[in-house]
């Protein structure tokens, strides 16, 4: 009896040893399978918003200052006022200069006219040293006479030309059409060369410099329109179009608008072209919206170059 038995309990042991190793073998494959991995959100997902600034196009912001000393004798301009390239803006006192300016030009006549003289006496004693008539000694006397007041007159000449100069240097005109939009200086004041006086700028001539993350370079699509919004403008928006992005990063400009975001980042300045008119005012802070890459701005860069 006890042999049947023993029988039966070694079938009972494989049978669970079997539905363990079943069950082993089904848990294996879950417990090695690597974990899943969530997609990733891909760039062209989603849009990427910039701080940015209103700023001139190069050559469309100068700075107006002296380029010689002297007292500022009146400043024609005040802020807001449109003025024409080639106005004059401002002078400088100068009577001194006009004075000797006088001076200089009566002894420039004056020194033409020993000249010709000189040149009148040495070609008549030219030809009587040829005939043997005068002596070699009296014809070098006139021809350094000649010399002396030629000498004379280049430096009268010379005298004349550098006073013409400054006086027309203390009339200071504006390089461009635009609008004054500061004055810094005022009449009677002294002022050295290349004093700032006036800042000019061309208003027609706007764009928008957006600061995108150096790691959202690659959702900015040269040709792709944007989305500019200002405060103040609530539910107002303006379009614009990305015309130039740089080959190089560099540091922020702007405090960004979100207070728990680093201020030392390095940034791509991408610059935007208004593609309305806007109220914007120069410098005036702006959030700039870009679309995804996977919006229409392939077609809209190759209209642009269009």
């Amino acid at each position: 009896m006890r042999k049947p038995r023993l029988t039966k309990i070694l079938l009972v042991v494989a049978g669970i040893a079997a539905v363990l190793v079943l069950v082993l073998q089904m848990r294996r494959p879950a417990e090695s399978a690597e974990p899943a991995t969530p997609k990733p959100v891909t760039d062209s997902s989603r849009e990427t918003h910039a701080e940015g600034r209103v700023m001139t196009y190069p050559g469309a912001l100068v700075t107006v200052g002296t380029e010689v000393a002297g007292r500022l004798e009146e400043v024609r301009v005040d802020e807001k006022q449109t003025v024409r390239k080639g106005e004059v803006v401002a002078v400088l006192d100068s009577s001194e200069e006009r004075a000797a300016l006088g001076e200089s030009r009566a002894l420039a006549a004056e020194a033409a006219a020993q000249l010709r003289l000189a040149t009148a006496e040495l070609a008549r004693y030219e030809p009587l040293q040829a005939a043997g008539v005068a002596t070699k000694q009296t014809l070098d006397r006139y021809r350094s006479d000649r010399e002396v007041a030629l000498a004379r007159l280049e430096v009268a000449q010379a005298r004349v030309r550098q006073l013409e100069s400054r006086i027309s240097r203390s009339r200071i005109l504006s390089p461009i059409n635009g609008v004054v939009i500061s004055r810094v200086a005022q009449p009677g004041e002294s002022v050295a060369e290349q004093t700032p006086l006036l800042t000019i700028a061309d208003l027609s001539r706007l764009r928008v410099e957006a600061e995108v993350d150096e790691y959202d370079a690659g959702r900015v699509v040269l040709g792709a329109p944007v989305r500019i919004e200002a405060e103040g403008y609530p539910g107002k928006s303006w379009r614009g179009v990305i015309e130039e992005i740089p080959d190089a990063v560099g540091g922020r400009y702007l405090k960004p608008d979100e207070p728990g975001r680093p201020v030392d980042t390095r940034v791509l300045r991408v610059k935007v072209a208004l593609a309305e008119p806007t109220p914007l005012k120069l410098e005036q802070r702006v959030d700039v919206t870009f679309p995804p890459a996977s919006s229409d701005a392939p077609e809209a860069a190759a209209s642009a170059e269009k």
